[in-house]
């Protein structure tokens, strides 16, 4: 009992400060290459934040993220061909480029099976993921329409900037 404990205290503790955060789709990489990439990072000592491992049933998903990103010294962002489709990548995408720019925050893109110019002038996947959202957000009320227009137009200009950010492009790798 006392171990079980300890070694609950300890991981609480432990998942105080990140070296590492990890934005990625869990839907096309997050159990291929990003769960390779986590495991690696952990190897080496790094503690490494990635949102379905470390919270607990009932945590608050949104504010640990915030201070996992606030905590952490660089961001890994793993642009894959399905980040575009999720409202809760392209989110964290902002507030990952917010800390770059408040204080100077380290972005790592990963271009895992798309290439650079896809995310920027989002095409490809990209563009058919903005197309969803722009159809979803017109059956919405005219202001709701405009704010959630005005969203969209945020995550355009990030996934522009993240691409312009050297990174690693990975278009033909094995997910080992």
């Amino acid at each position: 009992m006392a171990a079980a404990r300890t070694q609950k205290a300890s991981s609480s503790t432990s998942r105080s400060t990140y070296q590492v955060s990890l934005s990625f789709s869990n839907k096309d990489t997050g159990w291929s290459f990003t769960d390779h990439l986590y495991t690696a990072l952990v190897r080496a000592g790094i503690h490494t934040f990635r949102a379905h491992d470390e919270l607990e049933k009932g945590e608050d998903m949104e504010s640990e993220f915030q201070q996992a990103t606030h905590e952490s010294k660089i961001s890994i962002i793993v642009l894959s061909k399905d980040f575009a489709l999720s409202e809760w990548c392209l989110d964290e995408l902002l507030k990952i480029l917010q800390r770059r720019k408040a204080v100077g925050r380290k972005i790592l893109p990963i271009f895992y099976k798309v290439n650079p110019s896809e995310v920027q002038m989002q095409m490809g996947s990209f563009a058919e993921a903005f197309a969803n959202h722009e159809e979803q957000f017109m059956v919405e009320t005219d202001e709701r329409k405009k704010e959630w227009m005005e969203k969209v137009e945020r995550w355009r200009v990030a996934l522009k900037e993240v691409a312009n950010i050297k990174g690693m492009v990975l278009q033909d790798q094995a997910d080992g």
